[in-house]
């Protein structure tokens, strides 16, 4: 599955990374998510398959849950506890970075990503930005992901409180949502890098040692073999142009944009308000 991720400047010398949204996302992993503790354990338990892929299965089992537990709280009457709830998730989910979200979309079905910019940025520098963005996320989110993971029975205690245990339910969604960001971050940079073996390189040594590809400033066409492709977008630099008000983009010129390329509207502008 390609994925398509759309860099622009938002704001000064940033830059806005995001995911256009697929019309028909996959919903393999989700479908074949066991949806009882029984099926889960017999599944686990029946199959030859590596811990790797038994560890996938339950992160999908828990994130199923949690979709679920999501949905009904979204749908509480105006004004209920539950509705109180959703309130204060939405609350603690604007404060996810977007540098996350974007990580969290490469999932493990990408198999090649085409990076569309416009054409007054340099398609070299938008591509090591964009590893830059991977290789930072697999250093950051394996860390946060081990301080949640830690965190877990600590917050189990408040389960004695007749309230619902919100802590330990909003480290665990954190612990996967981080547990996400990593697959997606190193997902991304070997997608990103010159050879399949550089990712193994890149990680281990927390520093990049491969060797720049000469693509031109103005993309590189899909090669054989390669997993990325970038594409500068005519359409993309007038937008901005037309929406530049002093050195950031107006509301508007984010709409137009997301329209055109299919953004989620609140990821961007969180972009452009973090900044």
């Amino acid at each position: 599955m390609r994925a398509r991720l759309v860099v622009f400047p938002i704001k000064g010398k940033n830059w806005c990374f995001s995911r256009s949204i697929d019309p028909s996302p996959s919903e393999s992993s989700a479908a074949n998510a066991p949806s009882t503790v029984k099926e889960l354990y017999k599944k686990i338990s029946s199959s030859s398959k590596p811990l790797s892929a038994n560890a996938e299965l339950l992160v999908d089992f828990v994130s199923d849950k949690m979709n679920k537990a999501w949905m009904g709280l979204e749908k509480a009457p105006e004004g209920s506890f539950k509705n109180k709830l959703h309130g204060l998730g939405l609350r603690l989910l604007a404060r996810v970075k977007p540098s996350e979200i974007l990580l969290k979309s490469i999932t493990k079905d990408v198999t090649n990503v085409q990076i569309t910019y416009p054409t007054s940025l340099n398609g070299r520098l938008v591509r090591r930005r964009l590893r830059h963005i991977a290789l930072r996320g697999t250093v950051v989110h394996r860390k946060y992901f081990y301080g949640s993971v830690s965190l877990l029975p600590l917050t189990t205690a408040f389960t004695v409180l007749p309230l619902p245990n919100i802590p330990f339910f909003w480290v665990l969604f954190r612990t996967y949502s981080h547990w996400r960001a990593l697959q997606g971050s190193e997902k991304l940079l070997w997608l990103v890098s010159d050879y399949s073996h550089a990712q193994k390189s890149i990680v281990s040594n927390g520093e990049e040692t491969e060797s720049e590809h000469k693509d031109s400033k103005y993309g590189t066409k899909n090669l054989p073999g390669f997993k990325w492709v970038l594409e500068p977008s005519k359409e993309l630099e007038d937008l901005i142009n037309r929406g530049h008000e002093d050195g950031y983009l107006s509301e508007q010129a984010i709409s137009d944009i997301c329209n055109s390329f299919s953004l989620n509207k609140n990821d961007v502008l969180k972009c452009r308000d973090l900044v």
